[in-house]
This record gives structure tokens, C-alpha cells and sequence, in this order.
């Protein structure tokens, strides 16, 4: 069977204590009574990496940097993964408070990368709304941490991957010879979706055709743009993250599955369960072939690891 790279998870893997904090905004209650409905119950919300959180009293729940980089290598190697990446999430508070909601410290993954480096993949994140500074952290966590990507979230700042505002990432990424990504499709938050259309991406891969980009989430509910800008450009590649693989959307696994698709879909978690996603996407009635590279092969040929 494959190992699979899990190309879409995030720095509590490594560290669960820093997550929770976040069930204390509007936007992740409102959540938890939709689209992450079953996170909750009985006045506590269950993060997808394990912590148990108060609902009733989330303001006072402790910050918890303490790495646990032995249970994250044990959980991959269980659920049969060779590596995950481990995304720094900033997301803006959009209409309730107009600051970061959610904040993952780039230095946290730093110290779990120097403990396994071949097992994890660092992804700083980026704050179109603080471009220097931002910059200045990305190249910081590149050359001196040795990050291998940028995720960062544009719908939760209502930007669109088009927006001036996100080039001079594109651009240091460039100079840096790291890959982006970000999330296209609907929002799972009470967010502007608009700003998460795949085709916005289209002109951003015209003006970096140097830059691999990662367009993450499936795009969904405009899965045929997401299938048409994996298609049409060479440097944009596309996750199937945040989907339990029997619920996508048949068009994106039939492309998935053609000579157009195989080499350009990757496969990633969202920080769901690790087994039960990979055991899922295994039972699609795709190829061995398709199986290998979505899982496996796509996503080190697009962090440059092959």
C-alpha cells in the first residue's frame, strides 16, 4: 500500500494545546451549529486534534505549546503517512471583530521540524493586511527554519488570490523557491465565498508561471474551475483536503482519475482523522496508478522533495 503525504494539516498536530482558543468567536460557533455540526456536544466542541474544549468557559482555556512530535510521528506512521505538512493558520475575524481570530506560531512548528525534519513539511502563513511584516517572517521561517511552502487563508480576509495585496507573497515565494497555497471554494465559516472562486486564480498563475501553487479544498461548489485551472496551467495543482474522498464531487473524480487530472490532484486531511481519510480515498474506484500519485507522488514533486 502507499504512504500517503498529507498535504493540508496544521501546527496542532505537533502541538494540540494551541488549538481551541478559537470556538470563543462568532464565526466558529456559528460553525459548530452548520457545516462542523458534529464537533459539538453537550457544551463541549471536540478539536480535530484531539482536545476537548468548554464551551460555556473557552475564554480561559490555556495556551499549550508543548510539542508532541513522538505521538504525531507514531499517528503517522499508524494511519500509513510518510509526511504532513503542517500549515501556521491565520484567519481574520471578517465582520464580528476585524483582528486575527486564529494565530498558529510559526516558531512552534520550527521546533518540530528540527526534531524530525523528514516527517513534516513547515508552511508559514500571511496576513495580507500586514504585508511586511508577514514577509519579513516568511523569509525567517524559510532560510532559518527551513520551511518548505506558504498556506495562508484569503477568504477569511475577503481578499481574492488576485488581490494586490497577496503579489508581493507570490513574489517573495519566487525569490525564496517555495510553493504556495490556499483555499478556494466555499468557506466553511460565515465568510465572502466569492473571494474563494478557482477561476481568480487563473490570472495570478499567468503572472508567476514560475510560482506552483496549491489551490486547497476542491474548490467546491465550482468544481469544474478547479478542474479547469489544474488543466490549463502547469504551475497550479489543486488538494482534495477538508472531503472525505466518497463525498467529492463526481466531476472532480473523474478528472482526477484522466491523463488531465492524475498528475496535478494531491491528497491532504484537513486534520481529520488520518486512517479513516486515507482508507477512504483508497476504496474510490480509481486507479493504482491515480491512487499512487494523489496520494503520494503529486505532492513531492510540488513541495520540490522528489
Amino acid at each position: 500500500m502507499t504512504d500517503a503525504v498529507d498535504m493540508m494539516n496544521y501546527a496542532p498536530l505537533i502541538a494540540p494545546g494551541i488549538s481551541g482558543m478559537e470556538f470563543q468567536y462568532e464565526e466558529f460557533q456559528i460553525m459548530l451549529n452548520t457545516t462542523f455540526k458534529r464537533m459539538a456536544e453537550g457544551g463541549v466542541a471536540r478539536t480535530l486534534w484531539g482536545r476537548d474544549v468548554p464551551l460555556d468557559d473557552v475564554e480561559n482555556l490555556p495556551y499549550d505549546d508543548t510539542l508532541r512530535v513522538d505521538e504525531a510521528v507514531a499517528q503517522l506512521d499508524a494511519a500509513g503517512y510518510s509526511v504532513a505538512v503542517l500549515a501556521c493558520l491565520k484567519m481574520w475575524s471578517y465582520h464580528y471583530h476585524h483582528r486575527l481570530i486564529m494565530d498558529m506560531d510559526e516558531e512552534v512548528v520550527a521546533r518540530a521540524l528540527a526534531q524530525a525534519p523528514d516527517r513534516f513539511v513547515g508552511a508559514a502563513g500571511y496576513n495580507p493586511f500586514r504585508i511586511s511584516e508577514s514577509i519579513a517572517r516568511i523569509d525567517t521561517a524559510v532560510r532559518e527554519w527551513g520551511f518548505g511552502y506558504v498556506y495562508f487563508h484569503p477568504i477569511t480576509f475577503g481578499v481574492a488570490p488576485n488581490d494586490r495585496r497577496c503579489y508581493p507573497l507570490y513574489s517573495k515565494c519566487v525569490e525564496l523557491g517555495v510553493p504556495v497555497g490556499f483555499q478556494v471554494g466555499h468557506s466553511a465559516e460565515v465568510l465572502p465565498s466569492d473571494v474563494g472562486r478557482p477561476m481568480l486564480v487563473d490570472q495570478v498563475a499567468i503572472d508567476f508561471p514560475d510560482l506552483r501553487i496549491n489551490m486547497s479544498h476542491t474548490g467546491w461548489p465550482w468544481t469544474g474551475e478547479f478542474c479547469s485551472m489544474l488543466w490549463r496551467h502547469p504551475n497550479v495543482y489543486g488538494d482534495i483536503s477538508a472531503y472525505f474522498a466518497s463525498t467529492l464531487d463526481p466531476e472532480l473524480v473523474k478528472f482526477m482519475d484522466s491523463g488531465r487530472g492524475r498528475h496535478k490532484v494531491m491528497f491532504g486531511t484537513n486534520g481529520f482523522d488520518l486512517a479513516r481519510c486515507k482508507q477512504d480515498f483508497e476504496s474510490l474506484p480509481v486507479s493504482d496508478r491515480t491512487k499512487q500519485m494523489v496520494l503520494h507522488d503529486n505532492a513531492l514533486e510540488f513541495l520540490g522533495r522528489r
